[in-house]
């Protein structure tokens, strides 16, 4: 599946769910949420939580967990590019392009 299928699916989901109908500030703020959970996800994976009320899980648990909130992240990106009408290979190839500017820039 490539970005640009999933995205449009991703859309169409959405729609169907009415999910698409919040404003792009909203789903900014649900995009800060998935990325605090994102961090979350990754402390716990990395350095443990230490907490009693927690049960310890195992590192293969913690793992799929780092990848759900990364999913939920990128939905969150992908249906802000979308409610902006901005094209996924666009933002690739333009952010590439920055990033070996910077690199040409430092040698």
């Amino acid at each position: 599946m490539t970005l640009q299928t999933y995205q449009h699916w991703l859309v169409k989901y959405y729609k169907r769910r009415q999910w698409y109908d919040y404003n792009p500030f909203i789903r900014l703020n649900f995009l800060t949420e998935e990325v605090g959970e994102l961090a979350q996800a990754v402390r716990a994976y990395e350095i443990g939580r230490d907490r009693a009320d927690e049960p310890q899980l195992s590192r293969q648990t913690r793992l799929a967990h780092i990848r759900e909130e990364l999913g939920d992240v990128l939905n969150n990106v992908l249906i802000l590019a979308d409610k902006y009408q901005l094209e996924l290979a666009e933002i690739m190839q333009d952010n590439q392009q920055k990033l070996q500017r910077r690199l040409e820039e430092t040698e």
